[in-house]
């Protein structure tokens, strides 16, 4: 079911290609020196840039909003500032996929918001097993989590779960692997997963993407470190989240290259042609 929802989303059973659209520092963070309206509209011409590119869909998050807090102290300026933004996303980009994620772990948030905004999926952290992440202990949610999406009537959009997630500590769960947390979440219903190396921007494990996908009967995507020379190594992958890659240098924390996306665009297609069938016999 999972797969289907999926496919159903994107229109494509082949690898989704997945841009970031990292909002600018958002009021009340330290970083913060432009007007919502300002973030707006560069959000949306990120968008408009990936969706003319080819790009299958998109995820806004609050990444420059450091140091984060934890999902308990989002505060309301941070929701209403992404409600806003993602209102004119969807309004601008209709019929695109569209996702969202509230750092740090504020999927209750980011629920409310793509319920409000006509948005597609979450992208949540902390669902299954509790972790150390920079801003503290992080404790599983799925149950609290999918009984909200339930009580605000939002079970269309999809929840999309990392595991063993980046910028973490999983010594508490060292004993549980990978496998058997994907596995976890599977049972716990998400409706797909994210495999991440140890910090943005650094390779997930192509070992870990196999053994995964073996395991589970949901979606499995890659969450960061895949570019242009190593993008064949995770072709198998149903999603792959692009963040620092679309990036000028390569920096998460850069403008997006739109000639960079481009030729990741182009490579991903010419990878996708050599999967396809021949039609010619």
């Amino acid at each position: 079911m999972g797969l289907q929802k999926f496919t159903r989303l994107f229109k494509k059973g082949r690898t989704v290609i997945i841009g970031m659209v990292h909002l600018k520092s958002l009021p009340g963070t330290p970083g913060n020196r432009l007007k919502v309206e300002d973030i707006t509209e560069i959000a949306c011409a990120e968008a408009e840039g990936y969706k003319k590119l080819g790009v299958d869909g998109i995820i806004v998050e609050n990444m420059h909003d450091i140091p984060y807090l934890h999902s308990r102290d989002v505060s309301h300026e941070i929701t209403a500032s992404m409600a806003t933004t993602c209102y004119q996303i969807r309004k601008e980009c209709p019929d695109f996929p569209i996702g969202i994620q509230v750092l740090s772990g504020a999927n209750q948030q980011a629920l409310a918001i793509a319920l409000a905004t006509g948005l597609d999926f979450i992208r949540a952290e902390g669902y299954v097993f509790a972790h150390i992440a920079d801003e503290g202990m992080m404790n599983a949610c799925a149950g609290e989590l999918l009984r909200y999406r339930k009580n605000i009537g939002a079970e269309h959009i999809q929840v999309l779960t990392d595991i063993k997630k980046k910028h973490s500590s999983h010594a508490l769960t060292c004993d549980v692997n990978i496998t058997d947390t994907a596995k976890a979440a599977e049972f716990f219903l998400s409706d797909g997963v994210v495999i991440t190396g140890g910090a943005t921007g650094e390779p997930a494990s192509v070992d870990e993407l196999k053994v995964v996908q073996d395991s589970v009967n949901i979606p499995v995507l890659i969450g960061s470190g895949v570019t242009e020379d190593n993008l064949h190594e995770y072709s198998n992958a149903n999603g792959i989240i692009v963040g620092s890659s679309f990036k000028m240098d390569g920096k998460w924390g850069h403008e997006v290259d739109f000639n960079r996306v481009q030729r990741f665009m182009n490579k991903a297609r010419l990878l996708e042609s050599k999967k396809l069938p021949d039609s010619s016999c």
